[in-house]
């Protein structure tokens, strides 16, 4: 039997919760549909499973897209202290943890028993799980065709993000309805993701494994110049941690990482200067600043003997260790992909779309919001603020 609803919201996570519970509010008949038999379960695994809901210093410069200003309307008029609110009201502690990172005192299970409560506030039909066959358009409408029946709705939202983490469900369904309504896209990629080196090559610093640390870290040149201070970690396979997972998104297949593993410290400077006066070893001497494991090891990933005496070396040489740990270059040859990758970037191209209303300007009827469209935030809560912020937009248009 065919069902009419004003609008389909495609997709229950965060934006799409959103949109549907803001377009319910306002009197519209809703029907949100997802294909998963649990819940927003991208919003149950963030932050260690507290959800980093948002950060206090969010802004445009906290974005990456092929049109840097699209996502300044939504994130103006929906903003942090917008969705802090909306907490408050419902009762859930939260504290602040790094950098303006905002997280569940209790659990990310808040966030999500919260969207659905304000989605039953209105009156938002759910179907769920129930997969999508396909949509077309019936006259001005559109035809839903899902394993629970058919449904005409007045405008369509797609709210399926992209293709990180399929373990929990992520699938192309967004960028193959924009393709069916010809709807540019910018190439997927995965994002806030560790990254591989060339096994041969990253042999040496296998034994670092596990060793974390803050590091600066930079790619890329002029605008498209990515540059953070956060924690490393060493893997097996490569290189992954917060400083990591910021620059993936900025990093490009062929370009060099330049990391500073002492970036409070000129490293050959100190060294140098206290050739006179050390009596260590070049190994126990590094191992004041850096963990002792990853003094050891670099020491050794770097043809230098850890029981040399500094006195003793060369200043060339401590000059050459010291550039190894102050402007260390790196070429990835990957990333560990969507299994890893905590969001897409790339994806719904904004040029297609209002920045007022998420809506396709040669679709009308159709929108796009959250990690589908070639929005994509920081590490920190900045993901969280855009499905928030889109989902806001297109809840007050449909």
């Amino acid at each position: 039997m065919t069902k009419q609803f004003d609008v389909a919201v495609i997709g229950a996570g965060a934006a799409g919760m959103m949109c549907a519970a803001v377009a319910g509010q306002r009197g519209r008949k809703i029907v949100l549909i997802d294909h998963a038999a649990r819940l927003a379960e991208k919003i149950r695994i963030s932050g260690g499973g507290r959800c980093n809901f948002t950060n206090i210093d969010v802004g445009p410069q906290n974005f990456l897209s092929q049109n840097p200003h699209f996502c300044k309307s939504a994130l103006s008029r929906y903003t942090p202290q917008d969705f802090i609110g909306l907490i408050r009201r419902h009762g859930i502690g939260f504290h602040e943890k790094h950098k303006g990172q905002l997280f569940c005192d209790h659990s990310a299970e808040d966030i999500i028993n919260m969207l659905k409560a304000e989605c039953d506030a209105g009156n938002v039909a759910w179907r769920m799980p129930c997969k999508v066959a396909q949509i077309g358009k019936a006259g001005a409408a559109f035809r839903i065709d899902t394993d629970a029946g058919e449904i005409i709705a007045g405008s369509v939202v797609i709210a399926t993000g992209g293709l990180s983490i399929p373990k929990i469900g992520a699938t192309d369904f967004a960028y193959r309805i924009a393709r069916q309504f010809g709807i540019k896209l910018i190439d997927p990629q995965p994002a806030l993701v560790p990254l591989t080196f060339d096994e041969a090559k990253w042999q040496p610093f296998v034994p670092l494994a596990g060793i974390a640390l803050p590091v600066e870290i930079a790619t890329g040149e002029k605008k498209s110049r990515g540059y953070f201070r956060e924690d490393l970690l060493f893997t097996h396979r490569g290189l992954s941690g917060p400083a990591v997972l910021q620059i993936s998104s900025f990093w490009q297949p062929g370009a060099a990482l330049t990391l500073n593993l002492m970036p409070d410290m000129n490293v050959a400077d100190e060294l140098i200067r206290g050739k006179t006066s050390i009596k260590k070893n070049l190994g126990n001497h590094l191992a004041q600043w850096l963990p002792s494991r990853l003094a050891e090891g670099w020491l050794a990933a770097n043809g230098f003997s850890q029981d040399a005496r500094i006195a003793d070396m060369p200043d060339k040489q401590l000059r050459r260790l010291g550039e190894s740990l102050n402007h260390w270059t790196i070429i990835p040859n990957g990333s560990e992909g969507y299994r890893k990758a905590e969001v897409t970037r790339g994806g719904i191209d904004t040029r297609a779309l209002s920045q007022q209303t998420m809506m396709a300007i040669e679709a009308p009827g159709l929108h796009f919001i959250g990690e589908a469209v070639d929005v994509t935030g920081w590490l920190g809560g900045y993901n969280f603020q855009w499905a928030w912020a889109s989902g806001m937009a297109a809840g007050l248009a449909v």
